[in-house]
Parts: C-alpha cells; sequence; structure tokens
C-alpha cells in the first residue's frame, strides 16, 4: 500500500498504548506516524509494554525501535515515562496537535472519564480535554458492560472521539494486515493527516 508523507506538523502527537488488546494497531500506527514524519511524543503504560510483549513480541523499547526502524524513530519520537506526571504531555502549555489512546482499556477510559489522572498518559489526555484538543481513544474491548458504555458517552460529551477497534470488511481485505490498515487509516483521518492506506469509499481501483 502506497503512503505519501504528511505536511509537516508544527505540533507533536501524543500516542499513548495501554493494556487493552490490539497492539497491532498501536504498532502500525507508529510505523505510519514515522514514515509520515509526524513528530511523536510516545507514552507506554506498563500493561501496554505486557501487551506489546504478548500480542506483538516487543518486549523493551530497543525492540519497539527495530520494529519501527532505529534511525527514523529516533528522528520522529519521544518517550516518556508514564510514572512522570511532570513530563511536558502533562501541561497545557506544552502544544500538541492533540492525543490517541491506541489502544484503550477500559481502565483507561474509566480513569479519563472521572479525570483521575493517576499516570501521565490519563494526566495527558485529561489536558488534551481541558485544552480542547482532539483526543481519539481506540477501545478494544467485547462485549460492553453498562459501566463501559457509560464511561464512553462521558468521555465523549468530555470532547473526545472513540474509535471502537472494529474494522470494516466492504473492502474485502485480504489479510490481518488490511485489517489494521482500516482502522489506522480512521485514526489518521482524525487526526488530519494526509495518507494513502487502502482505497476509500467510492474510488476507482
Amino acid at each position: 500500500m502506497t503512503v505519501v508523507q504528511s505536511h509537516v506538523t508544527r505540533h507533536p502527537v501524543v500516542l499513548a498504548i495501554t493494556g487493552a488488546s490490539g497492539a497491532p494497531y498501536a504498532v502500525r500506527l507508529l510505523q505510519l506516524l514515522v514514515e509520515l514524519q509526524v513528530p511523536t511524543w510516545l507514552i507506554v503504560s506498563g500493561h501496554g509494554w505486557r501487551l506489546l510483549s504478548t500480542e506483538s513480541d516487543i518486549v523493551d523499547l530497543a525492540a519497539l525501535r527495530a520494529r519501527v526502524g532505529a534511525s527514523a524513530f529516533d528522528a520522529c519520537v519521544k518517550v516518556f515515562d508514564d510514572n512522570d506526571r511532570g513530563a511536558a504531555p502533562a501541561s497545557g502549555s506544552a502544544r500538541t496537535s492533540g492525543m490517541v489512546v491506541c489502544p484503550c482499556s477500559m481502565g483507561t477510559v474509566s480513569a479519563i472519564a472521572h479525570g483521575t489522572s493517576r499516570s501521565l498518559v490519563e494526566r495527558a489526555a485529561d489536558v488534551a480535554l481541558k485544552e480542547r484538543r482532539k483526543l481519539i481513544l481506540v477501545p478494544r474491548e467485547t462485549p460492553f458492560s453498562l459501566v463501559h458504555l457509560e464511561n464512553l458517552t462521558a468521555v465523549t460529551r468530555a470532547g473526545a472521539t472513540v474509535i471502537p477497534a472494529a474494522p470494516g470488511f466492504y473492502h474485502q481485505p485480504q489479510s490481518i494486515a488490511d485489517l489494521v490498515d482500516f482502522m489506522v487509516a480512521r485514526v489518521l483521518d482524525h487526526l488530519d493527516i494526509e495518507h494513502r492506506i487502502g482505497k476509500r469509499w467510492g474510488e476507482a481501483e
């Protein structure tokens, strides 16, 4: 699939990876942000690292850099410790182009909905909401309980966009990678990042 280089993004995108299932979405999104030369602030929670290990065999930061491409990673990505609630993403004065939590656990959804800010991921999401910036949550859970639905409703009312990891099939996917790209393309669209990942509805072959 063809990827086009994005316009220069003035402010970084915050990408948080938490402990819900869906590591391939996170890895692919990071790969494309780097390929499109989008400055990215990366935060991986403790459960996020466990998820990357379990689902994508990425056991540490060195493995993640290697998967994305070390030199390109180093050029575009700044990594923050989830335990450091005093880091740049925790401050509204640090300008960003928005934030994505992909995948987003139901625990993280709950924390964002209630403003607990116990970690850098949660605080950065709180900042995105209070500063009226884009906040995109990609939950992967099924079925949803009433608690989940109420928390998802609360974050939506607060200004977040919820994009469940629920790929479509109308584009006749031929692989798991096609399904992953379907979801990642939707996230990039909502970040207003130009790309050519897959075919859009109604486009010619």
